[in-house]
């Protein structure tokens, strides 16, 4: 079972080799890696080139691009693998075992998309956690309580795109919940969850960084949940907001 992992870069050099190097030395190898580049200014393609001089499953596109959504929907498009997943370029994966877990899990079982916990650490000091996002088993109606998996441990079989499409770009921050509602709303499928911390991310996110992108998520978030016909819209938008809280505390 080939994986693809999608990595969206753009002046990206102080964070990415953590990143790329969480990948690279997964023990699971039939991993296909692909680097979608906006254009970077800074060393971060230089730091891509090395990588590839001692890794030939990366495929590196550069390029301009609309935002990380426009990036993630190239690597979609570039993905041969029979899963699809992402590790951002700020991101890196929790530790070198999580991948052979999530295609375990993948081969056993009948399922469509596998998702897990995810830690936020500071940026600086990433053994230092500042949230802990702990998921849950899926049910439909958690939906309806603002509930969405951490986007980034989400891995879904490649046949999920394809039937669904990709993100929406009118979505400059909320594309993933847009794309979640989307694919969990279908009753068919099978998701399942992985009791582990699969990602880990560090804290100043295109989400977090001001209170004017915190309202247009929101903002977005509702948009999102009201076009994919979630029943009280800015209800489940408040209960997914005041849902986090505990994530702070906890940990």
């Amino acid at each position: 079972m080939k994986i693809s992992i999608i990595t969206a870069t753009y002046n990206s050099a102080k964070t990415l080799e953590v990143c790329m190097d969480s990948v690279l030395q997964q023990s699971y190898k039939d991993i296909e890696y692909i680097i979608i580049d906006g254009s970077s200014k800074d060393d971060t393609l230089s730091l891509v080139k090395s990588k590839v001089e001692k890794h030939s499953n990366i495929i590196v596109v550069s390029e301009p691009d609309n935002g990380i959504y426009d990036a993630l929907n190239k690597g979609i498009a570039k993905a041969t693998g029979d899963i699809i997943g992402f590790v951002h370029s700020d991101d890196f994966l929790a530790d070198q075992t999580v991948i052979s877990q999530i295609a375990e899990a993948f081969e056993s079982q009948a399922i469509d998309g596998i998702y897990g916990n995810l830690h936020y650490v500071q940026f600086d000091d990433t053994s230092k956690i500042v949230r802990n996002w702990v998921s849950q088993p899926f049910y439909p109606k958690l939906l309806n309580r603002g509930w969405m998996p951490a986007h980034p441990t989400l891995f879904l079989k490649r046949e999920v795109y394809a039937k669904y499409g990709q993100f929406n770009l009118n979505y400059k921050i909320a594309a993933d919940y847009d794309f979640i509602l989307r694919v969990f709303k279908q009753e068919q499928h099978r998701f399942k969850f992985l009791p582990l911390t699969i990602t880990k991310m560090r804290v100043g996110g295109a989400s977090n960084r001001s209170l004017k992108n915190l309202y247009q998520k929101t903002k977005e978030d509702y948009n999102a949940a009201y076009i994919n016909k979630i029943r009280f819209p800015l209800r489940v938008i408040l209960s997914k907001n005041l849902s986090k809280i505990p994530q702070w505390f906890f940990k």
